[in-house]
C-alpha cells in the first residue's frame, strides 16, 4: 500500500507568482528594475471555476457553514454567541469538509442568520472537481520483462497524478496581468495555458469592503515570525497582537513551503511553515474598518518578501 502523503495540489499562490517572476525576467533581466517591476504584485489563490464562467469563481466556504454530505446546500450556519461563549445552534450529525461556494453568492450566505437554513435560502455548495489518480511506475530490464532491480536509480517509482474535468480551471487573483499563452508552471516540465479576465465590479467592491467584527479567510494564512506559526498576526520581538481576537473557528494546520527563485541550478528550500486553513473564521472584539489589501505590511511575514504578495489571509466580510 502506498499513501499520498506527499502530494499537493491546486499549486500555492507562490508557485503563481514564480510565471510572473519567469515572464518579467525575460524581459528585464536587471534584477533591481526587475524588483520594481514586480513590486506591486499581489496573487491570492487557489481557486476554480468552470472553464465557460471564469468570473464566478469559487471559494472555500466558511468553517461555520455545515453541510451534510449528501446535499449541495447549506445545512446549518454557526454564529458567535457572546455571553454563552460558543460557537451556536448545536447541530449534530455528520458533516463534510472541503466545500466550495461561488463568489456571487458571498454576500447573500453572510447575510443569513446563525441556525438551520431552510432549503430555499441557503445557496448551492460544490465539492472540489480535482482527483488525485496515483501511477506505479516500474523501470524494466533491458532484456528481459522484469523489474531491473540492479540500476542505482531504483526500479520503482510513485507519480501522483491529478485529474480535472475539462470544464473546469484553476483561478488565481493577481493585481498585474500575465500575457496569455503556455507556460511551464511547477517541477517536471509541466505546462498549463493561461488566460486573463479582468475582475467585475461586483467582485472588486466586495473584497473592499471593511471585514468590521466578523470575516473568514479565503486563502490559507501564515502568520507569525520565520520561526514560529501563530493564529493570527504578531508584530516585531515584543509579541504585538494587533487584533483583539474574541473567537476563532478553524482547522488542522497545512504545511507550508516554497523554493526561492534565482540563478543557476539549485533552488534554496525556505523553512517549513504552518498555514491557517482557508475557510477560517475570526470574530473581533473591535471592528476592523479596512479591507484586506489594506491591512498593515508588518502583519505578515517577510522572507525575501512579504507573504502579502501571496495573498496570505485573503479575507472577505461575514
Amino acid at each position: 500500500m502506498v499513501g499520498r502523503s506527499g502530494s499537493h495540489f491546486p499549486p500555492s499562490a507562490a508557485t503563481v507568482s514564480g510565471l510572473f517572476a519567469a515572464e518579467r525576467s525575460a524581459a528585464e533581466p536587471d534584477s533591481e528594475k526587475l524588483k520594481q517591476l514586480l513590486k506591486p504584485l499581489q496573487v491570492a489563490g487557489p481557486f476554480w471555476a468552470q472553464s465557460d464562467a471564469p468570473a464566478n469563481f469559487c471559494v472555500p466556504l466558511p468553517l461555520n457553514c455545515l453541510v451534510k454530505p449528501d446535499r449541495d446546500q447549506v445545512f446549518a450556519k454557526l454564529g458567535w454567541d457572546t455571553e454563552q461563549e460558543d460557537w451556536l445552534p448545536y447541530v449534530e450529525g455528520k458533516f463534510a469538509g472541503g466545500r466550495w461556494l461561488k463568489i456571487d453568492d458571498w454576500s447573500s450566505l453572510a447575510a443569513l442568520p446563525a441556525g438551520k437554513l431552510k432549503p430555499d435560502d441557503s445557496p448551492r455548495v460544490f465539492a472540489a472537481p480535482w482527483k488525485f489518480a496515483p501511477h506505479l511506475h516500474p523501470r524494466l530490464a533491458e532484456d528481459q520483462r522484469h523489474v531491473d532491480r540492479d540500476t542505482e536509480r531504483g526500479s520503482l517509482f510513485l507519480e501522483n497524478a491529478v485529474q480535472m474535468p475539462p470544464e473546469t480551471c484553476l483561478v488565481y487573483l493577481s493585481s498585474l496581468d500575465l500575457p496569455d499563452g503556455w507556460y511551464r508552471f511547477g517541477g517536471e516540465g509541466h505546462m498549463v495555458s493561461v488566460r486573463c479576465h479582468e475582475l467585475s465590479t461586483k467582485i472588486l467592491d466586495l473584497l473592499a469592503e471593511p471585514l468590521q467584527t466578523s470575516f473568514a479567510t479565503i486563502t490559507p494564512a501564515v502568520w507569525g515570525s520565520s520561526h514560529y506559526s501563530y493564529r493570527e498576526p504578531v508584530v516585531g520581538q515584543t509579541q504585538h497582537h494587533p487584533w483583539s481576537v474574541a473567537a476563532l473557528l478553524t482547522g488542522r494546520p497545512s504545511p507550508f513551503r516554497y523554493r526561492f527563485g534565482g540563478s543557476g541550478k539549485t533552488k534554496r528550500l525556505a523553512r517549513g511553515r504552518y498555514a491557517m486553513p482557508a475557510g477560517s473564521v475570526y470574530v473581533l472584539d473591535t471592528p476592523l474598518n479596512r479591507s484586506w489589501q489594506d491591512w498593515e505590511v508588518s502583519w505578515f511575514p517577510q522572507e525575501g518578501v512579504s507573504f502579502q504578495r501571496w495573498g496570505c489571509g485573503l479575507a472577505l466580510p461575514l
